[in-house]
């Protein structure tokens, strides 16, 4: 069993390597050398797009857990202070990922373990994209992400980006700039216009895990200082609940878009960057009941079932596969992609022990299922 002191100096020495999205191949080294040397694997491999992937132990159930190594860009010097430990990914998500590999490395029940520690979760979630391509072997998943230690992730709304380009045509010296429209000014009125009735035909509700929100997250343009902008291009994140297709949102973007260009006299284009759909786990699967016997039995307390506003990778392979799925891991959410991102250095170790218990209450509870069905 790995001491608490090795458990916070190697999360302290993943933090302290820089993982953006793709630059992750660092963290996946040092991972594969604990993998070997250190925790017990069998078998570690890097893949092609960069994942690394352990496992261990033989025979049903075989058991994916799930971390992203990478983070959000923006560096936060890694220290600790009154409990926590800070840094970037020190909650979404190197703290539920770190706790995750421990965990495995302890795994002596019946069953196979695969730990995956995926690339570009905060991107366009490359890595977990290459393990359903490659149709990955398995029974349960459970991912990675900060819930709270007392908190399960049963719930994720699905995600569009568009990257849309306004063309006003034409351009004009900045002195006379009535000559010209100016695509950063019309940019704006049309992202008004777009949200104002996607908001208008979606969001019935104050429940924000069952309401569709938009977000302007990137802008550029203009060529100059003293040119009015011909094109300006701006990134547009969507976020759609249980119950609503992407493709339903999309068709209606599509005729605004259209209709907005004829009204403004713009050329709007757009291209999707990223388009996964919503996911709501099974409550009643054996997963969830593993995961909140065993928060029950480290926490002595319930668990609470979560949905999300964001969008994870439990989407794409749950929308895949259909086996039970799961997300849970320490930390606070609000923290996460913050300037101040941190975990509580008692609850990660917690989290050690919950998930450990609750690959002991899985390969029990498959047994358990199976055996009955073979009597």
């Amino acid at each position: 069993m790995v001491s608490s002191a090795y458990a916070i100096e190697l999360l302290k020495r993943a933090l302290e390597i820089y993982t953006p999205s793709r630059s992750e191949a660092q963290l996946a080294n040092l991972i594969k050398e604990k993998c070997l040397d250190d925790l017990g694997f069998e078998k570690v491999n890097i893949d092609s797009v960069g994942n690394v992937i352990a496992t261990k132990g033989n025979g049903t159930p075989r058991i994916l857990l799930c971390g992203h190594m990478d983070t959000v860009p923006g560096q936060i010097p890694v220290r600790i202070d009154s409990g926590f430990l800070f840094g970037r990914g020190a909650s979404d998500a190197k703290a539920p990922l770190i706790s995750m590999l421990l965990a495995c490395s302890e795994f002596k029940q019946r069953g196979t373990i695969i730990f995956a520690g995926v690339v570009d979760e905060e991107g366009n979630a490359t890595g977990i994209k290459e393990l359903v391509k490659n149709n990955l072997s398995i029974d349960y998943a459970i991912f990675g992400e900060p819930s709270g230690i007392n908190r399960i992730t049963i719930s994720y709304k699905g995600r569009i980006a568009l990257k849309l380009t306004c063309d006003v045509l034409d351009s004009a010296h900045a002195s006379a700039p009535w000559l010209s429209k100016n695509s950063i000014e019309e940019v704006f009125e049309v992202w008004k216009l777009l949200s104002a009735e996607i908001s208008a035909k979606y969001d019935k509700t104050d429940n924000k895990s069952k309401s569709v929100s938009l977000s302007l997250t990137e802008i550029s343009g203009g060529s100059s200082h003293n040119v009015t902008p011909q094109k300006c291009k701006v990134t547009i994140d969507i976020r759609v609940p249980n119950g609503v297709k992407c493709l339903e949102i999309l068709n209606h973007l599509d005729t605004s878009i259209r209709n907005i260009s004829e009204m403004r006299k713009v050329k709007i284009t757009y291209r999707i960057e990223d388009i996964t759909e919503a996911f709501e786990a099974d409550h009643s699967s054996p997963l969830v009941r593993a995961l909140s016997l065993s928060i029950l039995d480290v926490c002595k307390v319930r668990s609470v079932l979560l949905r999300k506003t964001g969008t994870g990778d439990m989407n794409v392979l749950g929308n895949s596969l259909n086996i039970p799925v799961v997300t849970y891991g320490p930390g606070e959410p609000h923290v996460s992609h913050s300037k101040d991102e941190k975990v509580e250095i008692q609850s990660y170790l917690t989290s050690i022990e919950i998930y450990n218990r609750a690959l002991f209450h899985t390969s029990r509870l498959h047994h358990n299922k199976t055996g009955k069905r073979t009597r």
